[in-house]
């Protein structure tokens, strides 16, 4: 089994790489009409998997980028290596590497790394999480007129009814707000240290998800899939992270 420290070695590897091309002319490709990806991922991802069949060879890997590389044992690996394309394509500086080390289909370790502030958050199940060594506590909202909230929106955003746009202004009306920041691993990383008290997303991939729950779990929160199943790492993919009151009544306004 690696350690937390393997992953924060190449996490922050792979944050240089983008903090490299940040800001430079990037050639743009487009996976969908909102769903970009540039060399920066590409090149990330690259060192990523290299890194991880150099080191852990015969492990699955699961990458955004280059889909499901099969293994053979019950050992897995997520890898995010841009998450925030959009942001980091036009110049926001808000967006993260995430990386997560499972074992039979349980998250074991987890690290999300936010090259611009050089912030790496990080958790091992059982153990807790951190910020750059400092131990991460949830928020302890107890209502959701005093709770701020994140969120996302799917790349089929303007064609899929399902796009999470009722949801949004329901909650915006129920909260003091609710931000979107364009990272789920940077999402739930927040929620962790406390700086959002709860967040939700009707559908993301296993990669933006895996490392950053684990975060928040081992900071306090509560997480599930929207249906409120602590599954969240088994098909289709969704995701609510809150404190444990938090995360009730958001469950509640969310069904």
């Amino acid at each position: 089994m690696p350690g937390l420290q393997d992953l924060e070695i190449l996490a922050r590897q792979a944050g240089v790489i983008l903090r490299a091309s940040y800001g430079t002319h990037l050639h743009i490709q487009h996976k969908g009409t909102i769903d970009l990806v540039t060399e920066a991922d590409r090149a990330s991802e690259a060192f990523l998997l290299g890194e991880l069949q150099r080191r852990f060879p015969g492990q699955r890997v699961v990458a955004e980028e280059s889909g499901e590389l099969n293994g053979h044992s019950g050992q897995a690996w997520y890898v995010d290596p841009l998450d925030g394309t959009v942001n980091y394509a036009h110049g926001v500086p808000i967006f993260s590497v995430s990386l997560a080390y499972a074992e039979e289909g349980q998250v074991k370790l987890g690290v999300v790394y936010d090259p611009m502030h050089r912030e790496c958050f990080s958790a091992q199940r059982g153990r807790g999480a951190w910020l750059n060594g400092v131990p991460l506590h949830v928020a302890q909202a107890r209502d959701l007129d005093h709770s701020l909230l994140v969120t996302g929106f799917p790349y089929d955003i303007r064609t899929n009814p399902q796009n999470n746009l009722e949801h949004y202004a329901r909650l915006a009306l129920r909260s003091q707000g609710v931000r979107r920041l364009g990272s789920a691993a940077l999402d739930l990383s927040y929620v962790a240290a406390g700086r959002f008290d709860g967040y939700w997303e009707i559908r993301l991939g296993a990669w933006d998800l895996a490392a950053g729950a684990l975060i928040a779990q081992e900071a306090g929160a509560v997480v599930t899939k929207l249906s409120g199943d602590p599954d969240y790492l088994l098909p289709p993919f969704s995701i609510l992270a809150a404190n444990p009151v938090i995360h009730d009544l958001l469950l509640k306004e969310l069904k």
